[in-house]
């Protein structure tokens, strides 16, 4: 087991952590405005790393699952919500390029969108009213896609769209409409603007405001044949091919966690307080956070590595799977327990708007609510660790009738 970075790795790694202190300059506005961080894509795109995961042989830099996370973690400690939502293009290009059903030539047109003509693409799973904790029951689209001549016309809504204004190509699963099947889809990529899709702004949350994760709303809105790249009659299975995609999220948090990190141990080094020769990092409680900081922080980064290693040895098998959902349960656990120490640690001003910290603290808020949560997460490990069949599993819910749940 061999955790040391190659050169590839070192020069992504190099790359982004360039790029993070810029980022952080204007991450501060971007919450504040829930604005879009529109010149730190630009940024991106200037370096190359539109084409991050993207395969060598397609064209981009085959830095692998590990390359991966190593960008995230350092583009998230200059400002998470960039970090976040530029993992939604690099997560949605290795799941289609995994996947069997994909065409070569379809794949390869992908590429030369995201490598050569640099365009950004947003991915769009998300339903309202769905739940992580039941991902696997069944999947019934409020999106409908009807075949028309020269493509397919499209209704529905579709929710945590982020960077939507930013992107180039919408990547989106919808519902045929002439298909009874409540688990079969079809993947569409949709230009955007498009005529007949719309936002509807309901972003006002506690934190990653400039992910801008607005809902979509579809009238009658038509996509063209090209834009086709696969049809399923298992939505459960395709999205189970893809289960690495968490890898990118819990990556992202780290990197907050080992931004509120650094930034408490630098006040902490700074702080001297009235009547007193050492700063207040020289305290022992102080001393004591820091060193339970360290090590969450440490144990985290080792794990979403190590689950990284794993997908790029052997791709989806249970033990990797296992290691990702081990992973980001840990992460969202260990970067909530960071920010809180660092807040604690750096006491009453920390608390206001002009601290990092606060920001921060609000940004990992969500790691372990991202899917999976962290209660999907352990019921994974739970039944992985156990061998269980699944398909001797009660349902955690009764479906509704004509829902059409199947099990894998």
């Amino acid at each position: 087991m061999d955790f040391e970075l190659s050169p590839e790795h070192k020069k992504i790694q190099e790359i982004c952590r360039r790029l993070a202190p810029d980022f952080a300059t204007r991450a501060a506005q971007h919450d504040r405005e829930a604005s879009a961080p529109v010149e730190n894509y630009t940024l991106l795109r200037q370096e190359g790393l539109y084409g991050l995961t993207v395969p060598k042989e397609y064209g981009g830099w085959g830095g692998g699952y590990l390359g991966y996370v190593v960008a995230m973690d350092e583009l998230a400690q200059g400002c998470p919500s960039t970090a976040l939502s530029f993992n939604m293009h690099c997560v949605v290009l290795p799941t289609l390029f995994e996947e069997p059903a994909v065409s070569a030539a379809t794949k390869q047109r992908l590429a030369d969108l995201a490598v050569r003509e640099q365009k950004l693409f947003a991915y769009s799973v998300s339903e309202t009213g769905s739940s992580s904790l039941l991902a696997g029951a069944t999947f019934q689209s409020s999106t409908q896609a009807r075949r028309a001549a020269g493509g397919y016309v499209l209704r529905g809504r579709k929710s945590f769209q982020s960077m939507i204004e930013s992107c180039d190509y919408v990547v989106m699963m919808v519902h045929p409409e002439d298909n009874p099947n409540p688990m079969a889809g079809i993947v569409l990529v949709i230009p955007y603007p498009s005529k007949g899709l719309r936002v509807e702004e309901v972003w006002d949350t506690l934190g990653m405001r400039g992910t801008r994760s607005n809902d979509v709303i579809l009238e009658d809105c038509f996509v063209p044949e090209e834009s086709f790249v696969l049809a399923t009659e298992n939505v459960t299975a395709f999205y189970e091919r893809a289960a690495h995609w968490g890898i990118g999220y819990m990556a992202v948090y780290l990197g907050v966690g080992a931004a509120a990190y650094r930034i408490a141990c630098e006040t902490l080094n700074q702080r001297v307080p009235r009547g007193f020769a050492q700063a207040m990092s020289y305290h022992p409680d102080i001393r004591r956070r820091v060193a339970e900081m360290s090590v969450d922080l440490e144990a985290a980064r080792l794990l979403t590595r190590y689950a990284a290693w794993q997908t790029d040895r052997e791709g989806t098998t249970p033990a990797s799977v296992a290691a990702l959902l081990r992973a980001k349960y840990f992460v969202g656990e260990a970067v909530n327990r960071i920010a809180r120490s660092a807040l604690n640690a750096c006491g009453a001003h920390a608390l206001f708007k002009s601290s990092p910290l606060e920001r921060l603290l609000r940004d990992g808020t969500s790691a372990s609510i991202m899917p999976p949560s962290g209660d999907a997460c352990l019921f994974g490990i739970g039944v992985l660790e156990l061998g269980l069949n699944t398909k001797e599993m009660l349902p955690p819910l009764k479906t509704a009738a004509g829902a059409g749940g199947v099990r894998s």
